[in-house]
């Protein structure tokens, strides 16, 4: 089915097929029609699959074909990047309209926040904490007939669902409601029959293995010589665009430093850096200014490269999804990619819950020419490690195309990659 075949306003197939894309994803496929009809959606679907333009188009054709005049629309998502790139798809779908979006999210100076939401956008793309400090004063909701919630499982894991709550009592009565997840927990569920009315659900199938075209290969490594581990990878295999994953936000920090001074080209993206240190390591790492960015899982779902060559986990994530997340990093857009983890002793039962939902066993590599007998040293210990301190370990798109990425012709096979030197 051709975009030209769902019924968008003409400004909206132009802005499609100026983007690139003439079929739906099936997300879209699915969500768009009944949006377009007033129904309420509860979609599910991976990330990845093209679900903010799924929302997205008919939110615009709504607005464009009815009433304006104050905030008609509110989209809400549970982190500033998510929220940045919502807003970019916002301006790339509508840039032949005259809809305007306002972009509603902490860590930036909120006054010139107050004086866009007081300018009158027609939609409103937020985080929650922010947004509930400005209905303290500027931002007035009160004829929102269109509320989204973008990645609701996202907002249950970062404590979100009472501030979201909070949010939906103050709204008036809505016309509809479309909530997107890329899995339904019974939480998000139950929010879910709240929330909808007789909702049109749409599930798109459960990523549980990473895309065709990645080679996925587990490193075995004591956990104190996880660095030295990745720093000897880094230099003797060509790898052009690396996404470094670690645990921690202090991990992801000194291991940044130490990879730096090695020569390398290095960004970092986690909480500990502001929204402009945020903002410059992803346009850098998307420009290539940055040969390997290094992340907690803030960048597992908030980032969209199709440059990305390489996925290293220097952690094995405790929840099977993340690592599908991870990995899902590369091998975008048709292309293919390696995604590697490093793995402790310690970690193989985690290991293994996430083989047993990928359905396959990860191809155990040793390399030759590396010492794994080395004595734990300064700079030796890894971020990969599990905490020893108490509480458990923390766990946390440019714009998404419409199409939310093209699908990969082919894999590569599952044997172990083969380094490429330099």
């Amino acid at each position: 089915m051709p975009f030209t075949a769902l019924g968008l306003h003409p400004s909206l197939v132009r802005a499609v097929k100026a983007l690139g894309y003439a079929e739906p994803s099936p997300v879209q496929a699915g969500a768009v029609p009944p949006a377009l009809a007033g129904r309420d959606v509860l979609a599910t679907a991976p990330t990845g699959t093209g679900k903010t333009a799924a929302f997205m188009l008919p939110l615009l054709h709504r607005l464009l074909g009815g009433p304006r005049g104050g905030v008609r629309a509110l989209i809400l998502s549970p982190t500033r990047e998510l929220a940045e790139q919502i807003e970019a798809v916002t301006r790339d779908l509508g840039r032949f309209t005259d809809v305007k979006s306002v972009l509603v999210v902490g860590g930036r100076p909120i006054g010139p926040q107050e004086k866009a939401l007081r300018a009158g956008p027609d939609i409103v793309v937020a985080t929650p904490g922010r947004l509930l400090d400005l209905m303290r004063g500027a931002a007035r909701l009160d004829r929102v007939a269109v509320l989204v919630l973008d990645e609701a499982d996202r907002m249950l894991d970062m404590g979100f669902l009472p501030d979201v709550k909070r949010i939906v009592a103050r709204l008036p009565a809505r016309e509809q409601t479309l909530l997107f997840s890329a899995t339904l927990p019974p939480v998000i569920a139950g929010l879910a029959s709240e929330l909808l009315r007789n909702p049109v659900p749409v599930q798109v199938g459960r990523r549980t293995a990473a895309a065709v075209g990645i080679t996925q290969a587990a490193y075995p490594v004591p956990g104190h010589l996880k660095t030295s581990l990745l720093r000897h990878l880094l230099r003797g295999t060509e790898m052009p665009s690396v996404l470094v994953f670690t645990r921690t936000k202090h991990g992801a920090k000194k291991l940044a430093r130490v990879i730096e001074a090695d020569g390398f080209s290095v960004g970092e993206l986690h909480s500990n850096r502001s929204p402009g240190q945020r903002t410059t390591a992803m346009n850098g790492f998307r420009r290539g200014d940055f040969q390997i960015l290094v992340a907690t899982n803030i960048a597992a779902r908030g980032l969209d490269v199709d440059h990305v060559t390489h996925v290293v986990s220097t952690d094995v994530p405790d929840v099977p999804e993340d690592y599908v997340h991870r990995v899902g990093r590369t091998g975008r857009a048709g292309a293919t990619g390696d995604a590697f983890v490093l793995v402790s002793p310690d970690e193989e039962a985690a290991l293994g819950r996430i083989e047993r939902q990928l359905g396959q066993r990860l191809p155990r590599v040793t390399l030759p020419d590396f010492d794994y007998r080395q004595a734990p040293g300064p700079g030796a210990a890894s971020e990969g490690d599990r905490p020893r301190s108490r509480g458990g370990p923390g766990r946390g798109r440019p714009p998404a195309r419409p199409g939310g990425g093209k699908p990969s012709p082919g894999g590569r096979g599952a044997g172990p990659p083969r380094p490429r030197h330099r």
